[in-house]
Order: structure tokens, then C-alpha cells, then sequence
């Protein structure tokens, strides 16, 4: 299975004069430091923009779309962020919201082969203003894209719950196609919206229905609760097991091809991206779920910044399985 593009994409080529754009509400990018080993007795420092909403970007630009990004900026540590998020989107596609707080930032150690937080620094909440103006303008880069994905704030308390069910609502009845990513209640609460795509994990959505899913038939059950609660399609990814997907009645298994080592950090934000750049292309979601499948196997294989190849994208999109989920016909728990 290729990946759409110069070749593929409904209304794209290699330079295309109107790229599809997809509004990403994205909170609280990150500014973060990460060191790294460089032989045995040098290592390098690298600065990067972070967090859910631009490792989704970068797939998304990645693939040939144009990410538009709705967020919170504030500080020092915002000033330079501001550089490193330019870099990925461009600057007349960021949509930051100055305030008063300092935007997050985290460093972590990577010298030893394992990931290892040294710091972290995250931002208060907004100000009622500074909530108004951010909800505002991604509402309005929704409908003007037609594309909308949401990501949680970091850290997950820090705005009013209601604002998830609010956006996703209002961005769908002017029309726009909505992705979540996004764990309970905001989970619970953008829901409510009835968003066309929802994407977690296993352990959130062991959250959600406040239960276990460590069974085919319990995940399967749980899933259909999110669709019954009003997602036309759920994707729950499970690290190294396959992923589920339930779309219009039918339950698939996902599954990407295994790779010992690597880091997981972003893999889901980057199967995300992939899918809403894939179906704003037009691409039917089986080839979605392919290739967002393949952009979370290629993030695995770098350092889990969303920063994947195209080449490496469309190579392993090749080799992901889609096939009848185990007990699809059972919606029961055991």
C-alpha cells in the first residue's frame, strides 16, 4: 500500500499550489532539551518543539498537508519555541496565543540508551481571555480548513473540561471533519461532539470505561462503548500488540511491523498526524489506518519526535496487516 502523494493524493502532487490543511489544536507545545551520546567521551545537546499537537504536525507536513497549529506561548521558554515550531509549520500557519505563563519545558537523557527525565517545568493555567482567544481561533481554522485534531493540554487539568465537547462541536456543525486524541473526562467531554475519529490507547481507554481491556473480547466491548458514546471510528493502539480499529460495524486488526528497539515517545501523536493528513487527501480509511500504522512504525525506528521519512513511510505501509479483528462478532464482555 503506497502512501498518497506526488503520485496518490486526491488533488496533490509534488508541489502542490494548495496544500490541504489541517487545524491541530495543540495546548501546550513544549520546548525540550534532549542529550545524547556522541562517541564515548562527547555527547550533544539538541533543542526540539514537543508535546502532542507537533508531533502530529510533523507527519502531517510530512505527507504532503499543510498543519495549521492553535496553541498557548508564553516565557523565555517561549521564545524559543516560537523558532523551533516556525521551522516545522512555517510561520504564517502558527496560531499562538501569548500568556502570561511560561510555556513547558522538559530535558531528558538519552546517553545511557534509555530515556531519562532530568526536568520539567509545565505552564499554568490560562487566563479566561487567553482560553477565549485559543478556543476562538482554532474554531475558526477548523471550519476555514475543513480538518480539525484535537490533543490534550499538558498537564491534563489545566483548561475547563467543557471546552473539548464545546470545539469539537462547534467545528462540526460548520462542517469540519474531527480526529481526537485525547484521554478522560476531556475524552468523555469531546465525545458529546461526536468527532469522526478518536484514536487512544489501551490504558486510557481502560480509563475511560473504568475497567479492564486485557482481553479481545473487553477491548472490543470498550471500544464499542466510545462509538455508542458517539465516534464514527475508534483506533486503539496497544504498543507493541495490534491496534484495533472499529469503523461502520466492521472491526479490523492493525498491524504494523515489530521493531526490537526504538523509542515510543510520539508513535501514536505520529499515527494521528499520518490519518489526518491521509483522509483530508481523500483517501478511504482503510489506507489511512495503513499508513498511519507505518508513520507510528517509522517514528518508532528514529527518536520518537514525529520526525518520519516519506520513503520509510510508504515502505512500510507495504507490510501492515488489516485484517478481521478475533471475535469481531462478539460485542458482549467475557
Amino acid at each position: 500500500m503506497s502512501v498518497p502523494g506526488a503520485s496518490g493524493v486526491p488533488g496533490a502532487s509534488e508541489h502542490p499550489r494548495s496544500p490541504r490543511r489541517v487545524a491541530i489544536f495543540a495546548p501546550h507545545p513544549l520546548l525540550t532539551v534532549t542529550i545524547e551520546p556522541e562517541g564515548p567521551d562527547r555527547h550533544s545537546i539538541h533543542f526540539h518543539a514537543g508535546g502532542q499537537g507537533v508531533w502530529a504536525a510533523r507527519p502531517i507536513a510530512t505527507l504532503g498537508a499543510q498543519p495549521v497549529l492553535c496553541g498557548f506561548i508564553g516565557g523565555e521558554s517561549g521564545g524559543l519555541l516560537r523558532t523551533l515550531l516556525q521551522r516545522i509549520v512555517g510561520a504564517e500557519h502558527l496560531r499562538l496565543v501569548r500568556t502570561a505563563a511560561a510555556s513547558g519545558c522538559y530535558v531528558t537523557d538519552r546517553r545511557s540508551g534509555d530515556r531519562e527525565l532530568l526536568a520539567m517545568t509545565l505552564s499554568d493555567p490560562p487566563s479566561r481571555h487567553e482560553m477565549d482567544e485559543l478556543f476562538s481561533l482554532a474554531c475558526a481554522e477548523a471550519i476555514e480548513c475543513g480538518w480539525l485534531v484535537v490533543t490534550n493540554p499538558m498537564p491534563g487539568s489545566t483548561l475547563p473540561i467543557e471546552v473539548y465537547g464545546d470545539l469539537v462541536g462547534d467545528a462540526k456543525a460548520n462542517g469540519a471533519r474531527v480526529l481526537v486524541d485525547l484521554s478522560s473526562p476531556r475524552l468523555d467531554s469531546a465525545l458529546r461532539g461526536e468527532p469522526d475519529v478518536v484514536k487512544l490507547n489501551d490504558w486510557e481507554l481502560a480509563g475511560y470505561v473504568r475497567g479492564p481491556v486485557d482481553t479481545d473480547a473487553r477491548l472490543l466491548s470498550a471500544a464499542g462503548r466510545i462509538q455508542e458514546a458517539g465516534a464514527a471510528t475508534v483506533v486503539v493502539t496497544r504498543g507493541e500488540l495490534p491496534a484495533l480499529a472499529l469503523h461502520e460495524g466492521v472491526a479490523w486488526q492493525l498491524t504494523p511491523p515489530r521493531f526490537e528497539k526504538g523509542f515510543r515517545e510520539g508513535c501514536g501523536d505520529t499515527m494521528m498526524g499520518a490519518m489526518a493528513a491521509l483522509m483530508a487527501g481523500g483517501a478511504e480509511i482503510e489506507q489511512a489506518l495503513a499508513v498511519g500504522a507505518a508513520a507510528g512504525a517509522a517514528n518508532f525506528l528514529r527518536h520518537g519526535l514525529g520526525n518520519v521519512s516519506r520513503e520509510v513511510v510508504e515502505q512500510l505501509a507495504g507490510v501492515v496487516r488489516l485484517e478481521p479483528w478475533p471475535l469481531a462478532r462478539s460485542l458482549s464482555p467475557p
